[in-house]
């Protein structure tokens, strides 16, 4: 397959699960607040294979940097999504780099700071609280906004999913280096 269309094939993979994780928001506010911990299940099978492709610089940022123009264009591109992606985008692409590119090691270190991605989307309950209890008056069903709140003033409550989701995005990367063997075949261990 061709690599250019086989990375958009994956671009277009990792929005769908990033469509799928923002409207989880739809069951109850706690699902779009945490639902980030249980993404990495699926980034990995993304990841992984964009990694392999680039064996250079670029894998994080060719997947973040197509939300970040996506979200820019829909008028969705808050300052949390934009500082947050940029900055968990650059770590993956430095931990790779000093892993090397063309190694195992160095997709399974950057996935762990790419697995927290769409914490940076969600950011904005916190970074900007009265705007989302706002927007959640106008565009979700009556009493969404209340049962917000809860979730937004409980900090412990996302600090341990944070950090969760770094042993859920190693697991997650090991499976998925299970189910792509062909993938990874190229790679030095």
């Amino acid at each position: 397959m061709n690599k250019i269309l086989k990375i958009g094939l994956l671009e277009l993979a990792y929005l769908a699960i990033f469509i799928l994780g923002g409207t989880s928001g739809l069951i109850h506010p706690m699902c779009y607040a945490y639902v980030g911990a249980l993404l990495p299940l699926l980034f990995a099978l993304v990841y992984l294979p964009t990694a392999c492709t680039i064996q250079k610089f670029g894998a994080a940022t060719v997947l973040n940097g197509f939300l970040l123009v996506l979200f820019w264009i829909a008028g969705e591109a808050d300052l949390s999504l934009v500082v947050g992606l940029v900055l968990l985008t650059a770590i993956a692409e430095v931990v790779r780099f000093v892993c090397g590119y063309t190694n195992i090691k160095g997709i399974r270190w950057s996935f762990i700071p790419f697995a927290l991605s769409f914490f940076a989307y969600t950011a904005h309950w916190w970074t900007d609280t009265e705007g989302s209890l706002a927007a959640a008056v106008a565009e979700m069903p009556a009493g969404y906004d209340a049962m917000m709140k809860p979730v937004i003033d409980n900090i412990p409550a996302l600090i341990a999913v944070i950090l969760l989701t770094i042993p859920v995005a190693i697991v997650s990367i090991r499976i998925a280096e299970k189910l792509m063997k062909k993938q990874i075949e190229k790679l030095k261990k």
